[in-house]
C-alpha cells in the first residue's frame, strides 16, 4: 500500500495536534494548517507540511493544499477539526459573531473539502473527518451559535457522503464531549471548569485529546470502507443519562 498523506486543520495544538501526532505514528506523512505557526507539533513528526493559513480563506486554503501535492503528490485524508468555541447569551450574541462562527465551524470545513477533493478523487481512495460536538446532543443554552454550527456539520457530513461514495471517499464526523485541553485550561483554570459537563457522564473523568485518536484512526482505517455517513460520539456516555 502506498504511504498516505493526511490534513489536519486545527493542528497547532490541543485535539488537532494529537491528530496528527497519531496519523503520522502510523506512518502517515501529514500537514497541518492552522492560523498560526505550529512549531510544537512539527517538532513531534518527521515528515511535516506546517501551513500557516485562515480555514475561512478560500485562496489561503488552495494555496496551502497546492504545497502539500508539490511535496507529498497526492492526498488520501481530510480532518476538519478547527473551530471557535465562544460562549454568550443568544441575546447577547451579535450578527457579526454569528457570521464568524459559522464560517470557521461550518464553511471552513466546505472550503477545505471541496479543495482537497479534486486529489482524493485522483488518489482513488479517500477519508474525509469532520470533528462535530456532542453538545447537539445535550446542547449548552449558552452556546446557540456553536450547537446550530455543529449541526449543520453533521448534516454536511451525511449528505457529503452520499455524493463521494461512488469514489471511494468515506465521509464520517467525530463527536466529542468537552475536551481538556490546555487553552481550555487557560480559560477556566486548572480544572478547565469540567464539573457540569463531568458529573453526568458515565466514565467520570474530564475528556483527553488522546481519548478521540483510536477513533480518528478506526475511521481512517483502510478496512473501514462500508463506514459512511456516521457520527461517532465519543463523550463518555453523557448523551445516554
Amino acid at each position: 500500500m502506498e504511504t498516505r498523506t493526511a490534513l489536519v486543520t486545527g493542528a497547532a495544538q490541543g485535539l488537532g495536534q494529537e491528530f496528527a501526532v497519531a496519523l503520522a505514528g502510523r506512518g502517515y506523512r501529514v500537514a497541518g494548517l492552522d492560523r498560526v505557526p505550529q512549531p510544537e507539533t512539527a517538532g513531534k513528526i518527521l515528515d511535516y507540511v506546517e501551513l500557516t493559513a485562515d480555514v475561512t480563506d478560500e485562496t489561503q486554503v488552495c494555496r496551502g493544499l497546492e504545497r502539500v501535492i508539490d511535496r507529498f503528490g497526492t492526498l488520501h485524508v481530510v480532518v476538519n477539526h478547527a473551530d471557535v468555541q465562544p460562549e454568550s447569551t443568544f441575546e447577547e450574541t451579535s450578527v457579526e459573531e454569528w457570521r464568524r462562527i459559522m464560517r470557521v465551524n461550518l464553511e471552513a470545513p466546505f472550503l477545505v473539502t471541496r479543495a482537497a477533493l479534486p486529489y482524493l478523487k485522483a488518489a482513488g481512495w479517500g477519508r474525509i473527518v469532520n470533528i462535530a460536538s456532542a453538545a447537539v446532543l445535550t446542547p449548552p443554552p449558552t452556546m446557540v451559535p456553536y450547537v446550530a454550527s455543529k449541526m449543520g456539520l453533521i448534516g454536511f457530513t451525511r449528505s457529503l457522503a452520499a455524493a463521494l461514495a461512488p469514489y471511494g471517499i468515506t465521509v464520517n464526523a467525530i463527536a466529542p464531549g468537552a475536551i481538556r485541553t490546555a487553552p481550555a485550561e487557560q480559560r477556566a483554570g486548572a480544572d478547565g471548569g469540567f464539573e457540569p459537563v463531568r458529573d453526568p457522564q458515565a466514565v467520570p473523568r474530564a475528556q483527553a485529546p488522546s481519548d478521540l485518536v483510536s477513533t480518528l484512526l478506526y475511521v481512517v482505517d483502510e478496512g473501514s470502507g462500508f463506514l459512511t455517513g456516521q457520527t461517532l460520539n465519543v463523550s463518555g456516555g453523557s448523551s445516554f443519562l
